[in-house]
C-alpha cells in the first residue's frame, strides 16, 4: 500500500510539473489565457506583475477556507499537495523561463493545451487536483443540481472571455478557447485510456490450463461459460476475462504457449467496475 501510495503522488507531481511547464513555456509567455485559476493569474501578473504561481496559491488559500465553512474538511491530502505543487512548479518554471520556446502563438496554443491537458489528465487519474476551479465547482453542487463540468466550464469560458479587457484582442480569446478545447480533449483521452481494459473471450479444449494460469499469473478473475459449437454440436467451456489494456499482451502468450488452435476473440471495452478495476460509484 505505501508503494501504490508513494507511485501515486510521482505520478501527480510529473502531471502537474506536465501543466506547469505548459503554462509558463507556451502559454503565459504569448499572455494566452486557458481559463482556471492559472489564466485568472496570468491576467493578474498581466495588471501587476506578480508571479502566476503566487496568485494559484493565494486564490486556492481562500478558496479551501470559504469551502471548509461549507462543505467541511472534505479535502484529501492529495488536493492539499497538488496546491502547493502546482503553485510552485509555476513560480520555479516561470523564473526559468523567460520567453516562449515557441514563437508561433497558434502552435504554442495547441502545445499548451495538449501538454497542460495531458498533465492534468494523468493527475486526475491518481486521485489527484489542483484545486481552483474544482473547488467551487464542489461547492455550486452542494447547493445547485448542477454538474461540477458544467461549472468549470462556464468559469473556464467568463476567465477566457475577461481577458478580453486586459488584452483587448479577439485573437487572444480565440487561442484561450482552443486551449480550454485541446485540454479537455487530452484529458478525456489520457483518463480513458487509462480505464481502457479488454474483453477477452477464449474457445480451448485446454481451458483448465488456460484458466488457472490466467488467475495465477495475472491475477485476474475468469469465468467459465457453457457452449455448443453449432457446426460440430460438441459442447465446449467458454473463457471469459477481463483484464488492463497493456495485459492482453500476456493472455496472448499464455493461449499461445498452452493451445495454438485455440479461438480467441478481444474486444476494448471503456471502463470495468468492480474488484480489481474501478470502484463503483454512485
Amino acid at each position: 500500500m505505501k508503494f501504490k501510495e508513494i507511485n501515486s503522488y510521482l505520478f501527480i507531481t510529473i502531471g502537474l510539473f506536465m501543466n506547469a511547464f505548459a503554462w509558463a513555456a507556451f502559454l503565459i509567455p504569448h499572455e494566452i489565457v486557458g481559463g482556471g485559476i492559472s489564466g485568472l493569474g496570468l491576467v493578474m501578473f498581466t495588471k501587476t506583475g506578480l508571479p502566476v504561481g503566487y496568485t494559484v496559491f493565494i486564490a486556492n488559500l481562500i478558496l479551501i477556507s470559504i469551502a471548509l465553512k461549507v462543505l467541511g474538511s472534505k479535502f484529501g491530502a492529495k488536493t492539499i499537495y497538488g496546491i502547493f505543487a502546482l503553485s510552485s512548479f509555476l513560480t520555479i518554471l516561470q523564473s526559468v523561463i523567460p520567453k516562449a520556446l515557441v514563437s508561433d502563438p497558434f502552435m504554442a496554443t495547441l502545445l499548451g493545451g495538449a501538454i497542460g491537458g495531458s498533465g492534468m489528465g494523468i493527475a486526475f487519474t491518481q486521485g489527484g487536483s489542483s484545486g481552483g476551479t474544482d473547488i467551487i465547482a464542489m461547492m455550486v453542487n452542494k447547493y445547485r443540481y448542477i454538474s461540477p463540468g458544467k461549472v468549470i466550464l462556464f468559469i473556464d469560458i467568463f476567465i477566457i472571455s475577461f481577458s478580453f479587457f486586459v488584452y483587448h484582442s479577439i485573437e487572444k480569446i480565440i487561442y484561450g478557447f482552443i486551449v480550454m478545447s485541446v485540454a479537455t480533449y487530452s484529458i478525456d483521452m489520457v483518463i480513458n485510456g487509462a480505464r481502457e481494459s479488454v474483453q477477452v473471450t477464449i474457445i480451448s479444449k485446454e481451458y483448465l490450463e488456460i484458466a488457472e494460469r490466467i488467475s495465477k499469473e495475472l491475477n485476474r478473475g475468469v469465468t467459465l461459460l457453457d457452449g455448443q459449437g453449432w457446426y460440430s454440436k460438441e459442447n465446449v467451456q467458454v473463457i471469459m476475462t477481463m483484464v488492463h489494456k497493456t495485459q492482453s499482451s500476456e493472455i496472448m502468450k499464455i493461449v499461445s504457449s498452452i493451445d495454438k488452435e485455440a479461438f480467441v476473440s478481444m474486444a476494448r471495452v471503456m471502463g470495468v467496475f468492480g474488484k480489481g478495476f474501478e470502484q463503483l460509484r454512485h
